[in-house]
């Protein structure tokens, strides 16, 4: 069935970016159209309507030049969802390989009648430099070490889900900050809807003077573990360090690792968030990962929910 209800006219009116490239250009009130739009669409699956024409005639490109799994299949369903036509890209195998530059390819692309690109990329500001050379919405899905916006918002969205606010909620960003574009998005997301952002792991992790961007900074877990509503347990991001930044992944899985054992000093009603891959066994043992305070699975369920809403409200043929 093909209708969208008042609430989806009214979030739709009110939008005005072209462009998803990162938290930190969102104001709160846009975060959060974002998220009641999603919440609308979880309630219109909850009813049985998961197909639906919103996106119809339009056409969504893909463009991963970086390994995906959650991110990429869920930005493809999303779009199928809503009735949109899908173009999948891979740099393996592209005209990349022959020379042709980053932006001649996607405005390749792009003159085969795209209306939305999707891109991840390894370099920062990539997506900012499809924006400035392209006609077509863009949607940064993961631009090296700088941002990743739709994650953060399904962490954000999975928090409020369960808590109902984020106001006043203290939230831990754990593991890899230097390295986690996760990590940014989320400060710029939870900061500006009211969260207490502490940021924690070893110090050679922890970017110089991140608390200008409005967050505290732990050395220490189990310190403030007692403190914390939610903890997002980040993935050490091997492929973006060099090595030596810590001892061992060991010593680490010690220190900064979620297990059992730790679990029991934290908030009876604790959060635990990971945006994934994990590395079972190094941030998050099986049993935390699997157990009753891990909303992990939630977290993939609601990814799904969040790129709809950003594909919706982003898509230039959508007005209402």
């Amino acid at each position: 069935m093909n209708f969208v209800t008042d609430t989806d006219n009214s979030i739709k009116k009110r939008w005005t970016k072209r462009h998803l490239l990162g938290l930190e250009y969102l104001s709160a009130d846009e975060i959060t159209m974002i998220l009641d739009q999603a919440a609308e669409f979880k309630r219109l699956a909850a009813q049985g309507e998961t197909k639906l024409g919103l996106l119809r005639g339009t056409v969504v490109a893909n463009l991963f030049f970086e390994p995906s799994t959650r991110t990429r299949t869920s930005f493809g369903l999303a779009a199928k969802r809503l009735s949109a036509d899908i173009v999948e890209f891979s740099a393996a195998g592209s005209s990349l390989v022959k020379g042709e530059t980053f932006i001649d390819t996607a405005r390749n692309i792009e003159a085969m009648g795209v209306d939305q690109v999707v891109v991840r990329h390894s370099t920062p500001g990539a997506p900012h430099l499809l924006a400035q050379n392209l006609n077509t919405s863009v949607l940064n899905a993961g631009d090296g070490t700088h941002e990743h916006p739709t994650q953060a918002l399904l962490d954000i969205f999975t928090i409020r889900e369960h808590r109902g606010t984020l106001q006043g909620l203290t939230v831990a960003l754990v593991g890899d900050i230097s390295h986690s574009r996760v990590a940014r998005s989320n400060i710029w997301g939870l900061t500006k809807l009211g969260a207490r952002v502490i940021v924690c792991g070893p110090a050679t992790l922890i970017p110089q003077h991140v608390e200008k961007l409005g967050v505290e900074v732990a050395t220490d877990l189990d310190k403030i573990l007692p403190e914390l509503d939610c903890i997002n347990l980040l993935r050490i991001q091997f492929e973006r360090q060099r090595s030596g930044l810590f001892p061992s992944i060991a010593e680490y899985a010690h220190l900064f690792g979620m297990n059992g054992e730790r679990l029991k000093t934290a908030k009876d009603d604790v959060m635990i968030l990971a945006p994934g891959p994990i590395n079972r066994g190094v941030e998050i043992t099986p049993d935390v990962a699997d157990g009753g305070h891990s909303v992990i699975l939630d977290q993939v369920t609601n990814g799904l929910l969040i790129r709809m809403a950003c594909l919706y409200l982003l898509n230039p043929k959508n007005s209402p």
